[in-house]
């Protein structure tokens, strides 16, 4: 159990640091409103991720009941995604690009701001497909589904707020450092072929144990 957690603490660690529509929002918070807009827009962000942590979990486990060749097929298929995504992800860092801003609208109060981020993060469907993706990998067997998928968004969200944290007090100086082109593309590869090693790994054991049923 404890290595299955410290594996999916380094894995959404680098996703976590990957810039993207997250790193947009609090940027933007900070710069407009300062900490305390930004830390609303972080909160909105992690709960929507807890949404999708235990939502994820309670349905992968009711899958697994009724049907283990279906749970086999899903857990192929979360695979391959993240297979293409990393191979997706190392494609577009071949040149250094600039980070766009993702965000539209402005939020003027804190509560619009945590509502705000907690909407984008339960309806960005990419969000659902990484954690249908991750946690037949990573849920711990001991613990109840709906408590397995809690701990493991637990954890992302705690590297979200140390993370984020870091650049929410140093907005400045590290805004500018990691909008720098040639940071972005190399964060991006790393991330990317860690990405095509875990998709690697997960097809391959889904294979291995079709073998082994035959």
């Amino acid at each position: 159990m404890l290595s299955n957690l410290l594996a999916f603490t380094a894995v959404v660690m680098m996703l976590t640091m990957l810039p993207g529509i997250d790193t947009a929002q609090v940027l933007r918070a900070a710069t407009l409103g300062g900490p305390r807009l930004a830390y609303a827009t972080l909160f909105g962000i992690m709960a929507g991720v807890w949404v999708w942590g235990v939502a994820a979990a309670i349905g992968i486990s009711a899958l697994l009941l009724a049907s283990p060749a279906l749970y086999d097929v899903v857990r192929y298929l979360g695979g391959s995604y993240l297979l293409w995504l990393g191979l997706r992800i190392i494609w577009s860092a071949r040149k250094p690009h600039l980070q766009s801003e993702h965000d539209s609208g402005s939020a003027r109060t804190y509560v619009g701001a945590f509502t705000r981020a907690s909407l984008i993060t339960i309806t960005n469907p990419k969000n659902g497909l990484f954690y249908i993706a991750m946690l037949p990998q990573f849920l711990p067997k001991e613990l109840p589904p709906a408590v397995g998928g809690f701990v493991l968004s637990t954890i992302h969200n705690g590297t979200c707020l140390l993370w984020f944290s870091m650049l929410i007090w140093g907005t400045n100086r590290a805004r500018n450092f990691f909008e720098r082109p040639q940071v972005q593309q190399w964060m991006e590869r790393i991330s990317g072929i860690a990405l095509v090693g875990f998709g690697v790994a997960a097809a391959g054991y889904v294979l291995g144990d079709l073998l082994v049923k035959l």
